[in-house]
């Protein structure tokens, strides 16, 4: 019997792989400050301060990695992953901060 035929269900991982799917679903990815240095080239570090990647255009679209705000590559963000319990506890704690 080969690998696909060893008498067990070829969907016995399936419950294992939509957890998975289920888990990346609620994670929410952002991309914070600009870490390019654009003084590499002679020997220094410089960044250019820009504090959070914006698309350029629309999602799906080669422009949209680009950063409205700098024009660097979404790479050179700084990539952020927080759960959606995570962002939601964040904008009730801005919420409370701001309110009061």
């Amino acid at each position: 019997m080969g690998p696909q035929q060893d008498g067990r269900s070829s969907t016995a991982n399936g419950g294992t792989a939509a957890r998975r799917k289920e888990a990346a679903a609620k994670q929410v990815v952002r991309y914070r400050e600009c870490q390019r240095n654009h003084a590499a080239s002679v020997g220094g570090h410089a960044v250019d301060g820009c504090r959070e990647f914006m698309a350029s255009s629309a999602d799906g679209t080669a422009v949209a990695l680009t950063c409205a705000a700098c024009g660097c590559h979404r790479s050179f963000h700084r990539r952020e992953v927080a759960t959606a319990t995570e962002t939601a506890a964040d904008c009730r704690d801005r919420a409370s901060t701001t309110s009061g």
